[in-house]
This record gives structure tokens, sequence and C-alpha cells, in this order.
């Protein structure tokens, strides 16, 4: 059987013919008469018995008559009192033909009627009643017909509440699986059932974004592919027929420098999108990573006359990947030096804003239209004017990547015209009990 539907319907009906069995069973058990164990008719029989065989042997005949006809006004039948041989002691008859198979059970009956004598505890006398028999105690079992069916309704009903949802999962998901990446399972619940659409869900936009993510980056590597590809084919084909084979080897050489960047730069791109339970998460020092940074792009910012203006607060630790978040702001940075002024300050400040760490960058460069803003942490992007240049900028990776980074730690980036020059800013959360781990 492989529906939870009937899985369910079926267990509670067992489980309730078990119940009403057992409740049958006992019922009975508990009302049979046995040794010990006289039942409320019996008892009333022998109480009888007993005030018969008193009021004969106290007031004789007459006490016993009296007696008698009280019982015959308020209990059906007639009834007598006999000795041990089965006579009457009122009308002196030997009743032993009509007693032979009546003793403690009620006797043959005719058109309704039976007999039954009982007899007295010393066994001396017999309580006769001549009168209808009593019907058979009826069968508890209809009286629960009414319970089964309500329980079976409800039964019914929640294997309904329980199985609707499932299969209702199991058609987005198998939608899903054929591709249709925008269905989603309903949410309502507040049970498991819930939980699991919950989760579900949470896959789904996961793997979504993922494949969205690919399918965009690449159409962009196929793109940024096209140009040098071109222009490489272009050199190879002039350095066969150039006479200055220096100059095309040199533009060759070119071409592939910009090839192995790209490369170089998916891969980090690549690796900035995986999944964080991968990553290699340490406590460090925001303070050091910047100091260190700077250190390392000293040679940079001097060839352009540039230099650093550097603030931080002390004491603010976070717990990341060391490399993905040194290499998102290392991009930032860089990008930064790329686009500054000659003899001017790039400004790097850290500070502590609502339980995160904020890193602001900012040259004071021509900065950006304020239409591009939105769109430069896209991969591949490039302002217009920087697009068309020969020799200057990257592959347009280097934001794209510090965003995925910082996103990847639950972080934000954002950028700004600061009027004049560039701005941008990261915010990561701190850790609630700073572990310094250096490096």
């Amino acid at each position: 059987m492989r529906s939870i539907f009937a899985k369910i319907l079926l267990w509670f009906l067992a489980t309730l013919i078990v119940c009403l069995a057992g409740f049958t069973f006992t019922t009975r058990f508990r009302s049979r008469r046995g040794p010990g164990r006289p039942d409320f008719f019996s008892r009333e029989l022998s109480l009888q018995v007993s005030d018969a065989e008193h009021a004969y042997t106290t007031a004789g005949k007459a006490g016993l008559e009296e007696y008698l006809g009280r019982l015959d006004t308020y209990f059906p039948g007639k009834h007598s009192l006999v000795d041990r041989h089965s006579n009457d002691l009122l009308s002196g008859t030997n009743r032993s033909g009509d007693l032979a198979h009546s003793l403690g059970s009620w006797g043959s009956a005719r058109g309704g009627q039976g007999i039954l004598a009982w007899p007295s505890k010393d066994g001396r006398f017999r309580l006769v009643i001549d009168g209808p028999r009593p019907p058979e105690p009826a069968s508890p079992i209809p009286f629960y017909i009414w319970m089964a069916v309500a329980t079976v309704l409800f039964c019914y009903f929640l294997a309904v509440q329980l199985a609707s949802p499932l299969r209702a999962l199991e058609k987005i998901v198998e939608g899903f699986g054929r591709g249709d990446l925008s269905l989603r399972a309903p949410t309502g619940r507040r049970d498991e059932i819930g939980n699991l659409a919950r989760t579900f869900n949470e896959m789904a936009d996961r793997i979504e974004s993922l494949l969205t993510s690919e399918r965009r980056l690449l159409q962009d590597v196929s793109h940024e592919l096209r140009s040098p590809l071109a222009r490489l084919t272009f050199a190879v084909e002039l350095a066969r027929a150039h006479p200055d084979q220096n100059r095309a080897l040199g533009r060759i050489r070119k071409e592939i420098d910009r090839l192995t960047a790209l490369v170089s730069e998916l891969l980090q791109a690549t690796r900035a999108d995986s999944d964080q339970d991968t990553a290699r998460l340490e406590h460090i020092s925001l303070q050091k990573l910047l100091q260190d940074l700077i250190d390392d792009s000293a040679v940079e910012i001097q060839a352009r006359g540039c230099r650093f203006r550097f603030s931080a607060e002390d004491k603010l630790v976070i717990c990341c990947d060391p490399e993905l978040i040194h290499r998102a702001v290392e991009n930032v940075v860089r990008n930064a030096i790329r686009y500054a002024p000659e003899n001017s300050t790039i400004d790097i400040f850290l500070r502590h804003r609502a339980g995160k760490a904020v890193i602001v960058v900012r040259d004071y460069g021509p900065g950006v239209p304020d239409e591009a803003l939105n769109s430069l942490f896209r991969p591949f992007f490039r302002v217009e004017a920087d697009r068309n240049r020969n020799d200057g900028g990257g592959v347009g990776l280097g934001l794209s990547i510090a965003e995925r980074a910082v996103r990847l730690h639950q972080g934000e980036i954002t950028a700004l015209n600061a009027f004049p020059g560039l701005e941008v800013r990261i915010s990561l959360p701190l850790v609630s009990s700073p572990v310094l781990a250096l490096r």
C-alpha cells in the first residue's frame, strides 16, 4: 500500500475496530454471572425468597400469602413458595413436573411464558415465578455503530488534511523538476507540512537564482570572449603578413593576457557564488585586513602619485571566509585606485554601526552616471566611456565578485556618487563575542 491517505484511514479504522471489540468483550465479561459474582437480578431473587421464607416461618400461610400478593403487585408474574419436595406451601400442590428444568434458570416457555425456581440460601425453599420470560439482553454492538461511523468520518477528514497538501506539493515538485522554476508551494500551514513547503520554496529560490545567474554568466562570458578572440585571430593573421613580427606578437600577448585575466576572475566569481556551508570561516580583525590591503597597494598608489587616508575603529571582528572578504575589499580598493585622479586621496574608513562593521572606500574621480549606479555590481558591466578604452579597466567582474562575496556573508554593498568621486560602502555583521584570529 503506497498511499499515505489509505494508510492513515485504515490505521485509524483498525484502531477503532480493536477498541470496539475490546469494549464489548470487557462489558460482557464484567456483566457475566459467576461464582461469587451474582448480578443484580440474582441478588434481587435471593432477597425475595429470603423474605418469603421469613414471612412463612413467622406468620404462617397468612403472612406468606400477604407477602406473595405484594410481589405479584410490584413484579410481573405469579409468585409462589415451595418446599424442597416441590410442594406449594399455600395450595399444597406438588409441582415437581413443572420445576424439573427451572432451578436457577428459566424453564421452557410457551407463548412467551416461563417458570423460574430460585432456591433459598439453605435449600429448604424455592421461590417460583410463573410469568413472562425476561428478554435476553440486547447486544451492545448496534449501539456502537454511530460511534464507528463518526470515527471513520473524522479519520477520513484527518487523512484528507494530511494527504491533500502532500499531493499538491508532489505536483509542484514534479513541475519544478520539469523546468518550471517559478512554481512555489503554498505556505499557509503552520505545521510540519508547512515547514516542508517553506523549506522547498527556499531551495527553489536558491536553485532558480543559481541557474539564472549561471545562464546570465554564460551569456556574458560568450559576449566577452568574442571580442578578444576576434582580435587574437586578427593579430595572428597580421603576424603572418606584417614585417614587424615583434609588434604583432606583442598584440597577441596582450590579448592572451586579457583572456587569462578573464578566466582568473571567472574562477573568483564562481568561488564567490559557492555555498557558505563549504566556506572556511574564521574570526578576523577588519582593521588588520584593511591595513594589509593598504600595504599591498602601496606600489600601485605611489605610481599614480596618490595616497591613502585611513581611519578605523579598533576591535571590529567578523566571522567570514578570509580569502573571499579580502578579495572583495581588494577589488573595491583597486577599482578606486584605477579611477582616482593623479595626486589625489583615497579615503578608507572603518566604522561600527548598529551591530555591523561598515567599510567606506571613496575616490575623488569622475564618479559614474546616476543611472549606472544600480548596474555597477552586474557581471561584465562597465561604464560606456571605460568600455571603449583600449588599455584601462578590467573585464567588469571585480565589483560583481565583491558583491557576491559580501552577500554570501549576509552583508550589503552599495555605491553612490560622492561629488566628486565614487563611494562604496560594505556592511558586514559583527560577531557578538570577538575572538581574534589575526592573520
